[in-house]
């Protein structure tokens, strides 16, 4: 893979600023899932960044799969990227470094083989502490850790993220107040801006913090150019939006899941999806810029939100 100049990734950082004050820009879906349909294997606890270290190109091809639906961001597949989840596979700090970079050159490369004709940014994920844990946790929230201690596990690797150059940092599924607290320390001084999206339920946190009080920790961060939700059912992103934009004056960024249930009995998903692009007009007459899909929402939804904003 080849890299990208410097100066052209601060050109795109700069573009994507301007393109959230001109319109909506169309985020990809998500990730698991298009791997899932391509046939890997995602039970391990590693999820989809056990592929940044044994095919890296699987996550290069879902990546363009989402470009050429129509997405302008990829999210890359760093979310359960960690050097302690590495570390308990036996892959040493050097090495998770690197792969850590690597989720970001694939993002990059899928831009380039799309070869589309408008601009395609990248964005780091900076997946919560629960995410390491692997056990669910990251919809709970509520570690037992202090804002200190949250601060010192997210800032290596949010440093090695930013270090390889994404447009964007996408602190994302963030389920506690005090985590977001965490990363916003983290971001100051970094030089890469960001968005924050909580995972939410109802009108709060997953951990049971007023929405209202989550949004407005990010209201006077200059780093964060989006506030706003994902992972979430449709239905409570329809209420966040609103609400980010009026707390925070900040473009809202949105991508819920596809409205299905995870039973973790049966580790199935159930029930009918209730994500439909017909819900993007709404978001975006409540302040919505960045919108796309989490969990479950494949390239074929994000086509059909592609065409709706693009045609508005």
């Amino acid at each position: 893979m080849s890299s990208t100049p410097p100066a052209l990734t601060d050109a795109l950082a700069d573009a994507l600023a301007d393109a959230l004050a001109d319109g909506t820009v169309v985020l990809d879906g998500g990730m698991s899932n298009q791997l899932a349909s391509a046939g890997h294997d995602l039970s391990d606890e590693l999820w989809s960044a056990r592929l940044l270290a044994e095919d890296p190109e699987a996550v290069t091809a879902a990546h363009l799969a989402y470009f050429e639906a129509g997405a302008d961001v990829a999210i890359t597949a760093s979310y359960q990227a960690t050097f302690e989840g590495f570390a308990r596979r036996g892959i040493g700090r050097g090495r998770a470094a690197e792969l850590l970079a690597l989720s970001v050159e694939c993002a990059r490369e899928a831009a380039r083989r799309a070869r589309a004709a408008r601009p395609l940014w990248v964005a780091a994920s900076v997946g919560p502490y629960g995410a390491m844990l692997a056990d669910g946790s990251e919809y709970r929230g509520r570690y037992g850790l202090s804002v200190a201690e949250l601060e010192r596990f997210h800032r290596p690797r949010t440093e090695v993220l930013a270090a390889a150059r994404p447009d964007v940092l996408a602190l994302e599924t963030i389920p506690d107040t005090d985590e977001a607290e965490a990363l916003l320390r983290v971001l100051r001084g970094l030089g890469t801006p960001a968005w924050l999206s909580y995972s939410a339920a109802g009108d709060r946190t997953r951990a049971g913090q007023p929405l209202e009080d989550a949004f407005a920790l990010a209201a006077d961060a200059d780093e964060v150019i989006a506030v706003g939700v994902n992972c979430c059912t449709p239905e409570d992103a329809d209420h966040a939006v609103a609400l980010a934009a009026r707390v925070t004056g900040k473009p809202v960024v949105v991508y819920p899941n596809s409205g299905e249930t995870w039973d973790t009995g049966a580790r199935a998903w159930t029930g009918r999806p209730t994500f439909t692009a017909g819900r993007v007009a709404g978001w975006r007459e409540s302040g919505a810029r960045l919108v796309g899909g989490c969990c479950r929402v494949g390239p074929e939804t994000i086509s059909a939100i592609a065409k709706a904003v693009r045609a508005a």
